[in-house]
């Protein structure tokens, strides 16, 4: 079992839950958190028996972004680039190359780099208290952690550049609105709804919801006639799987399909 200082790592039913845990400061990110998260998400990609994960914060708040005291007052340049390049940029590159799906169960506050986080996970389920903040501006910064590239992509380059440049608090409905979020629930039943989410998920072909959000990532950057050749390819490789065989055959035999997740 890997020892933690600064997350949660549990695992049920091939479902791994992570937890940023230091509710202390509005789980705020320092470099150790983020050191732990990539290794909890590489952990969680590695461990055949898990097929769904769900990210989420300790206590009342999913991620208040960068823990500024880690920088011992105003950040040099070079501090800034360090951490971006050094310890966001694997983590969130790790995250969106995953092979499993990732639901992000937002519960209180995502700001700033805790609204990156938030956005690479591939699907987000809010409590409806809850809201989505690009602070950035606010303190006379630019969007990082991948939040750019998540935004446009989401709403489009006209509102994601107006949520970046206002920093104003977008409310759990306005994101479910604009396509931020999927899917609301009450604080109470936030988590216990994600990890039913993932845990559905979880019984589904992994392979194929693997190669699924690899062609879908693929679709935002390339043009019509490399996504059908990539497609063609991932298709070869998914129509050899256990679990398209089950598929067939249990549709065959009309009864539900038993997944492997190979």
């Amino acid at each position: 079992m890997a020892d933690y200082q600064t997350i949660l790592y549990t695992l049920e039913q091939n479902v791994a839950t992570i937890t940023i845990n230091r509710p202390e400061r509005r789980n705020a990110v320092t470099q150790e958190v983020l050191s732990e998260l990539l290794r909890a998400f590489t952990r969680a990609g590695d461990d055949d028996t898990v097929r769904a994960i769900v990210l989420t914060g300790a206590g009342k708040g999913f991620c208040a972004g960068q823990d500024l005291s880690a920088f011992g007052g105003i950040a040099s340049g070079d501090q800034v680039r360090r951490a971006v390049l050094d310890y966001y940029k694997p983590l969130i590159l790790q995250m969106v190359a995953l092979p499993k799906p990732i639901i992000g169960a937002i519960n209180g506050a995502a700001a700033g780099a805790g609204a990156s986080l938030a956005l690479a996970c591939d699907l987000r389920i809010m409590a409806d208290d809850a809201v989505l903040m690009q602070a950035f501006s606010n303190i006379g910064l630019v969007p990082d952690a991948g939040s750019s590239w998540f935004l446009v992509r989401l709403v489009g380059y006209s509102r994601a550049l107006e949520i970046a440049i206002e920093g104003e608090r977008i409310s759990a409905q306005r994101c479910l609105e604009v396509g931020l979020t999927n899917r609301l629930t009450t604080p109470e039943q936030l988590l216990s709804t994600a990890q039913n989410w993932a845990h559905a998920l979880a019984q589904r072909p992994t392979l194929a919801l693997g190669l699924t959000k690899q062609i879908m990532l693929q679709a935002t950057q390339q043009h019509l006639e490399t996504i059908i050749e990539l497609e063609a390819e991932l298709q070869a490789q998914a129509v050899v799987s256990h679990d398209h065989k089950e598929g067939v055959t249990s549709f065959m035999e009309k009864r539900k399909p038993v997944f492997q997740g190979r």
